[in-house]
C-alpha cells in the first residue's frame, strides 16, 4: 500500500473495538438461558451489562471533557456524550436486545411443548440454542433502529450539525 495514501492510525476504543464489547451482550444470553439457570443468573448477566453500558457512558464523557478543553460549554458537551452514549447504550445493547430475545425464547420454548413431544429438559435446551443463535442476527437491526430512533427524538434537542458516536 502507498504511505501517502495511509489513512491515520484509528484510536482503539476499549468499549467499542475490543473483547470488552461482548460484556454489552451479556444479559442477551443470560435471556438465552433462562429457561436453564435461576433467576438470579439472569439478573446478573444484566447487572454486567448495565456496567457496561455506565462504563461506556462515563468514558465517552471523560473523552469529551478532554477534547473539549476549557471553552465555554464544557459541561454541556460532556452531558451530551455521557447522555447520548447511556441511553443509547440502555436501548441497544440491553433494553431491546434482551426484550427480544426473551420473547424469542418464551415463543420457542411455547411451540417446541406445542408442537413437539421432546421432554421438558430438551425443549429447554433447544429453546438456549435458538435464544443463542438468534443474538448475532439481531445487532445490526437493532443498532440501526436505536439509531434512527435517536437521530428523529433526542439527538434533534441537541444536535449541532454533526453525527453523534453511538
Amino acid at each position: 500500500m502507498d504511505p501517502s495514501r495511509a489513512q491515520p492510525a484509528k484510536e482503539v476504543d476499549i468499549y467499542r473495538d475490543t473483547w470488552v464489547r461482548f460484556l454489552g451482550y451479556a444479559n442477551e444470553v443470560g435471556e438465552a438461558f433462562r429457561a436453564l439457570v435461576p433467576v438470579g443468573a439472569v439478573w446478573a448477566s444484566y447487572a454486567v451489562a448495565t456496567a457496561y453500558v455506565t462504563a461506556d457512558a462515563a468514558d465517552k464523557g471523560q473523552k469529551a471533557a478532554l477534547e473539549h478543553g476549557e471553552k465555554p460549554g464544557k459541561r454541556l458537551r460532556v452531558g451530551v456524550a455521557v447522555v447520548d452514549t447511556f441511553v443509547w447504550q440502555a436501548l441497544a445493547s440491553v433494553a431491546i436486545p434482551g426484550f427480544t430475545i426473551n420473547r424469542v425464547c418464551a415463543a420457542s420454548l411455547f411451540l417446541l411443548g406445542q408442537a413437539t413431544r421432546w421432554p421438558l429438559p430438551v425443549r429447554k435446551w433447544t429453546t438456549t440454542a435458538i435464544g443463542l443463535s438468534t443474538i448475532p442476527f439481531i445487532i445490526k437491526p437493532i443498532d440501526r433502529s436505536v439509531d434512527y430512533l435517536l437521530d428523529s427524538t433526542l439527538r434533534k434537542l441537541y444536535d449541532d450539525g454533526g453525527k453523534h458516536e453511538s
